[in-house]
């Protein structure tokens, strides 16, 4: 497999980490100088403090952790991101509050989760 190169954009980012041995994502932290409250309905970019340096061929795809999701109601309000291989900007998380209830994401809290996959790029006629 091939090692993803991570630059460190702020004080306090994390490098991405797996739960366990056979995690298919990679957890992303909530690069925060203090703890963000998302009011219900409300949508706030959450910066992870990170680049990445996804291989070519491949894409990041960003999906919200379930458990965030179920309990909380805390989801990604596009879905799934998606990292283009020449992307090297900061990954910044469009987070919803989808409950009826203020959510708090604390510093350095697990967010998202970054899964890399192949891609094809076909032609279209």
């Amino acid at each position: 497999m091939e090692p993803v190169s991570v630059k460190f954009l702020r004080p306090g980012a994390v490098l991405p980490t797996y739960g366990s041995m056979e995690a298919a994502g990679a957890d992303l932290y909530a690069c925060l100088e203090s703890p963000l409250t998302i009011a219900p309905g409300e949508t706030v970019p959450v910066p992870t403090g990170i680049a990445l340096e996804v291989p070519k061929g491949c894409a990041g795809l960003v999906y919200a952790r379930s458990g965030l999701s179920i309990k909380h109601g805390l989801c990604m309000a596009n879905g799934v991101g998606v990292i283009d291989s020449d992307y090297r900007g900061e990954l910044r998380v469009p987070m919803v509050n989808l409950s009826n209830e203020p959510y708090t994401i604390q510093p350095g809290e697990r967010v998202p989760q970054l899964c890399i996959a192949p891609v094809w790029q076909p032609a279209f006629t």
